[in-house]
């Protein structure tokens, strides 16, 4: 009998003593240029990727994470969104949600091209947006890529791993200053920002940066069984859309006319829209 374990560590990690265990039917090995990834074949959790030994997509609750880091934000323009920015997300599935509300354009900058080449192949039904038409693809460093960039996207996603590695540039607030300026008069930005509970240190850091930048900014909660601890977050960084702002009635009409037209949604709904953003007591409470 095989098994992995995902042991939790790195800077800021206040969970070094734990791990997720899970059972493997097989497994393949392979170094890119930036990352070990290990493919698993599991008995609960179907396909898992891991990079760098940490557990990035499951096929059994991938569409959690990849629904709450963009339908929060899209459901909070009251408009049609035409172009959207993703770095990272090399599996796809970010981009599988945001082609749901009809964009001109989605931009997917990801610095990991065998990443990408390996979803495609082992995940069609996270990855199988990214032939879409719509969606640019460039290979490069995402960081770089918004220097040069001033007014030109409605959306930003960073849908990065944890601040180690070729990440790390994306934790940092000098990045969220070019992400601003890339960003249109109401524009919206938002990243994943690790676990409050396991990493409490660095979900403070990502908030307190986006602070310095942002005149709203809004972290929000989702539970995925297989990230540390089970509790994990995101936040907003907005010019001027406040994502508890949007009436209700205006919510629910945009989420039925998607849901009829995309078919239904398995974690993001209106009444998550706004729970998401009660956040407890004991994460911004200082030690």
């Amino acid at each position: 009998m095989l098994w992995f374990t995902e042991y939790y560590k790195g800077e800021g990690m206040e969970l070094q003593g734990t791990g997720l265990s899970m059972k493997v039917k097989s497994s393949k090995y392979l170094k890119t240029p930036y990352q070990e990834l290990l493919l698993l074949e599991t008995e609960d959790w179907g396909k898992v990727l891991v990079l760098d030994g940490a557990v990035q997509t499951t096929e059994r609750d991938e569409f959690i994470y990849h629904e709450m880091i963009s339908h929060p934000a899209l459901f909070t323009f009251p408009r049609q969104v035409e172009k959207v920015l993703v770095i990272g997300g090399g599996d796809g599935g970010t981009v599988r949600e945001v082609l749901k509300h009809q964009p001109k354009e989605v931009v997917m900058v990801e610095i990991d091209r065998e990443v990408v080449e390996i979803c495609k192949k082992e995940f069609p039904s996270i990855s199988n947006g990214l032939g879409d038409e719509r969606v640019k693809l460039t290979f490069g460093d995402g960081r770089e890529f918004v220097k040069d960039k001033e007014a030109e996207f409605d959306l930003i996603i960073v849908d990065c791993s944890d601040p180690i590695g070729p990440s790390v540039v994306l934790y940092q607030e000098d990045f969220y200053r070019d992400c601003f300026k890339a960003l249109k008069e109401d524009g919206i930005f938002v990243t994943q920002s690790e676990s409050p509970f396991a990493q409490n240190r660095v979900h403070r850091q990502v908030v307190r940066e986006l602070e310095k930048v942002f005149p709203i900014v809004r972290p929000y909660l989702v539970f995925i069984p297989t990230y540390p601890s089970g509790m994990w977050s995101f936040t907003i960084g907005s010019k001027k859309l406040d994502p508890l702002g949007v009436a209700p009635s205006a919510l629910g009409k945009l989420y039925r006319e998607l849901i009829e037209r995309e078919g239904a949604l398995k974690y993001y709904n209106p009444e998550v829209h706004y729970g998401a953003f009660a956040i407890p007591n004991f994460v911004y409470r200082e030690e």
